[in-house]
């Protein structure tokens, strides 16, 4: 079933565009089973779960993190990942590049967005991404690759539509900027519930995971 699920959603993604497979609560063999299928990029949520599957599965794929991560977490994500895609603080930032400098690694990362500013959720406020990107170009062990944003969970798909045009309009703003250390390369947008209005309004980095794997067993 994995195998012709990312089949049908390769032949569907445009050109250009990275498929970032969600792994969370995902078993090392389903992750395996992805990979063989010619998987090459696994999102993980969580340092604990993605420690795990980088034992069983090893650096044949590129690791990305896809989850809110604690700056006391960053020195063992730096060991896994090659690309943190929610990095909204300068704390965070911080953490990573002296983890990062230890190690003598330039860690490429993503600024996370929170488009639909809500409170409860992470990501810099999109009035505050321009600042903390300034700010986080002077890291020498950081590497900024672009943006991403989550948009609603659930619902109808055209809800996240303005949440997305909104990431978006940042990355064209920093594009233009011409920061040093700053890449404007990707934007990580839409779910598996909403990645074809991602797709729509300029993602060529998706995450999906329902879709892939199938529905989650808790």
């Amino acid at each position: 079933m994995i195998k012709e699920n990312l089949k049908r959603i390769l032949e569907e993604l445009p050109e250009g565009v990275d498929l970032v497979a969600a792994a969370k609560t995902r078993t090392p063999d389903e992750v395996l089973e992805a990979i063989d299928a010619g998987l090459r990029i696994i999102g993980e949520n969580y340092v604990q779960e993605a420690e795990k599957a980088f034992e069983a599965v090893g650096a044949k794929v590129r690791w990305h993190m896809i989850g809110h991560l604690q700056s006391n977490k960053a020195k063992k994500a730096v060991k896994i990942f090659d690309v943190i895609e929610t990095v909204d603080s300068m704390k965070l930032a911080r953490a990573i590049d002296k983890a990062c400098q230890n190690m003598g690694k330039v860690m490429q990362v993503l600024i996370e967005v929170n488009s639909g500013e809500e409170p409860q959720k992470a990501g810099v406020m999109p009035e505050d991404g321009i600042s903390l990107v300034r700010d986080m170009s002077e890291l020498k062990n950081i590497k900024i690759m672009g943006l991403m944003t989550m948009g609603p969970f659930a619902g109808d798909p055209e809800d996240a539509r303005p949440y997305f045009q909104k990431t978006r309009k940042l990355f064209e703003e920093i594009k233009t900027l011409n920061l040093p250390g700053v890449e404007m390369k990707h934007l990580s947008m839409g779910m598996s519930n909403s990645y074809r209005v991602a797709l729509e309004e300029g993602a060529n980095m998706v995450r999906i995971g329902t879709r892939l794997f199938g529905e989650r067993v808790y």
